[in-house]
């Protein structure tokens, strides 16, 4: 079984003004002359993390990563009471990358995205195709409004507890609605005890799914209230408005990806990401390979999903 590289320090890194009043922060580490690789975190909102450089061999791979707009250490920051997240939209993120691309000189790039960024790894895919040197995806999502009902309702039947408490978090008459689009007004509010409570009982609800592997562990950022204000805020923002995607437009405009390798890697145990939406991704888009991990869920830390995904980053190190 593969095993992580080691783990090593950016040796390059910035903020970059994407405009919009947003500067997004970014770092580079492996080599500097190596295949390039753009990392795309998940959430939407949770940041970049340095532990992701472990699944790329140091020697081959130049590794981009940037904390999308408003998480991490881009600017402004959601968890200000000021946020304003018009301007944070899927197109805005997408129009980031290729800002990026542009900044640092780069004709094409390998495109690593995990769950959230599984599904804005594909979009910029299907509309920067001539950009993508190869496709990385890993707990995959497409962010339809059938897997955002699934998150904060059809899991309700595995954790009937944990459940009821995430109900218990809105005012009881709006227990029976979409509660998506009553912790985005929740957590808009700007009153600290409000909004932090919210944040923390949005948390607390995913953390459930996370943790039914035994293996998973939540990270430690979790314990700051700025960051689970800031990622919840923008969870809700994006799946309130669906990600301001058609429900079907992945697979709808999959043959833009025609003659780019992929290869989609995911834990059969996911419950935040069932595999049936991998499972329909690859039988709309045959030439891409489906690795599906057993005894494996939704983190990509654990020994088996990690083997798994560095096997595919060794496989990938010969593209140019």
């Amino acid at each position: 079984m593969k095993t992580l590289y080691p783990e090593i320090d950016s040796y390059h890194q910035g903020m970059l003004d994407v405009g919009d009043g947003y500067s997004i922060c970014w770092t580079q580490s492996g080599n500097p002359d190596g295949v390039p690789v753009v990392v795309l975190h998940g959430g939407p909102g949770s940041g970049s993390s340095a532990s992701t450089r472990r699944f790329f061999d140091p020697a081959h791979y130049r590794i981009i990563q940037f904390d999308q707009r408003g998480c991490g250490a881009s600017l402004p920051h959601a968890s200000e009471p000021e946020a304003d997240l018009s301007a944070n939209t899927t197109w805005h993120l997408l129009g980031d990358i290729e800002q990026l691309r542009h900044f640092f000189g780069i004709e094409r790039w390998l495109v690593y995205g995990n769950s959230w960024g599984c599904t804005l790894a594909l979009v910029y895919a299907e509309a920067h195709p001539q950009r993508v040197a190869a496709l990385l995806v890993v707990g995959v999502t497409m962010t339809r409004q059938s897997e955002i009902d699934w998150l904060y309702n059809g899991l309700a039947r595995f954790f009937p507890k944990e459940w009821e408490r995430f109900r218990a978090g809105v005012p009881e008459s709006e227990r029976d609605g979409d509660l998506v689009a009553v912790y985005h007004h929740l957590l808009r509010n700007p009153d600290p005890a409000v909004h932090i409570k919210a944040a923390k009982d949005w948390h607390d609800w995913e953390s459930a799914s996370i943790l039914i592997d035994i293996r998973a562990t939540l990270p430690s950022r979790w314990s700051d209230p700025k960051y689970l204000t800031a990622r919840a805020r923008i969870i809700t923002h994006y799946f309130h408005n669906r990600g301001w995607l058609e429900d079907g437009r992945i697979l709808r405009d999959i043959h833009r990806l025609d003659g780019i390798p992929c290869v989609m890697i995911q834990g059969r145990l996911d419950l935040e990401a069932p595999v049936v939406t991998a499972w329909e991704l690859s039988r709309a888009w045959p030439a891409a390979r489906l690795v599906v991990v057993p005894n494996s869920a939704h983190s990509p830390a654990t020994s088996e999903m990690a083997a798994a995904i560095v096997d595919a980053t060794d496989e990938f190190c010969a593209i140019g």
